[in-house]
C-alpha cells in the first residue's frame, strides 16, 4: 500500500468516526435528557472551532499547540 492510499484509508476511517462522534456532540442538545447553559454550548462551539483551525493550520504545515476540553467549575 503506497502512501496515497494509506492517507485515503485512514481518511476516510477516521472523518467517518470523527463525524459520529460529532453527532453524538449533537445529540446532547436533547433538553429531554440533559440540562446545560448557554456557556455549556458557547464552551463547546468554541473548543470545536478552534480544533477545526489547528487542523487547518496542520495541512498548512504550520504547527499549533493541541487544544483540550474541559467545562470551568
Amino acid at each position: 500500500m503506497n502512501k496515497l492510499e494509506k492517507f485515503e484509508e485512514l481518511g476516510e476511517k477516521r472523518m467517518n468516526e470523527a463525524i459520529k462522534k460529532i453527532r453524538l456532540i449533537g445529540n446532547l442538545s436533547n433538553r429531554n435528557n440533559y440540562d446545560y447553559t448557554d456557556e455549556h454550548v458557547k464552551a463547546i462551539l468554541n473548543t470545536l472551532e478552534a480544533e477545526i483551525q489547528v487542523l487547518k493550520s496542520k495541512f498548512k504545515r504550520d504547527q499549533e499547540p493541541e487544544i483540550s476540553f474541559k467545562f470551568k467549575k
